[in-house]
């Protein structure tokens, strides 16, 4: 939840997630379909919180979380609820964006979240006091990198690499964005894409979900366990199948 890159293709759309945490959390359960009452909702599931940093609702949309707003803030717990938790119940309103709007902030650690709602890519921020909210270039790729772990230098340095990698890989497959979440960087353990800071924080997954037409397919890397899982759900049409 603290490297997030959005790539379009001519097909699908990928939209993929570096989970930075601290090693003593909890290990993940890998994405599986739950219903919520607004549908079907493909994610991994946080165990300490029960929420989410990534899902993919079966009508299409999806979402993303960052931790942190616009800079590095000072954690004041308790909170009122997980950020992972603001993430479904945005999702689950299935107008993520526009429920962003009225939905009440106040207890919750800052965050950002990045939203893919009907074919159009939106960026949502919650500093701890006020909320923003824009439309982005859907047809364009775009990085973030978390404000709570990388400053602007570093957050510009990765920016850089980004671009860099893209220039060789002009119509990238999943595969191919797994594998700069990997494998990118210049040797600098505390802020390489995949990153650890003496055993403390980590990466400790990646997951990465391409949305085309007709089905979500998640590829999710745990990289504690080093294993791979593969999850899909098929997109349902409105006024057909449901």
């Amino acid at each position: 939840m603290c490297t997030v890159t959005f790539i379009p293709t001519p097909d699908k759309i990928i939209l993929t997630s570096n989970r930075d945490e601290q090693q003593r959390r909890s290990q993940a359960i890998p994405p599986a379909v739950y219903d919520l009452p607004s549908g079907r909702l493909l994610f991994p599931k946080d165990i300490d919180a029960g929420g989410t940093w990534i899902a993919a609702h079966e009508n299409g949309n999806a979402i993303v979380l960052l931790n942190g707003g616009w800079v590095a803030h000072t954690p004041q717990p308790p909170y009122r609820k997980s950020r992972g938790l603001i993430l479904l119940d945005l999702l689950d309103s299935t107008m993520p964006y526009q429920y962003f709007s009225p939905i009440k902030l106040e207890g919750i650690e800052p965050f950002t979240a990045v939203i893919w709602e009907d074919g159009q890519l939106y960026e949502c921020r919650w500093d701890g006091t006020q909320k923003y909210a824009q439309q982005l270039d859907a047809s364009i790729p775009h990085i973030w990198s978390s404000v709570t772990l990388y400053g602007p230098d570093i957050i510009a340095r990765r920016k850089q690499w980004f671009d860099n990698w893209l220039s060789r890989h002009r119509r990238p497959f999943q595969e191919d964005v797994l594998h700069f979440h990997q494998f990118t960087g210049d040797g600098d353990a505390h802020n390489d894409l995949l990153m650890n800071r003496d055993g403390k924080v980590g990466t400790v997954s990646v997951t990465s979900l391409a949305i085309s037409p007709d089905a979500m397919v998640m590829r999710y890397l745990d990289l504690r366990q080093q294993q791979t899982f593969t999850q899909e759900l098929t997109i349902e049409k409105i006024g057909v199948g449901r």
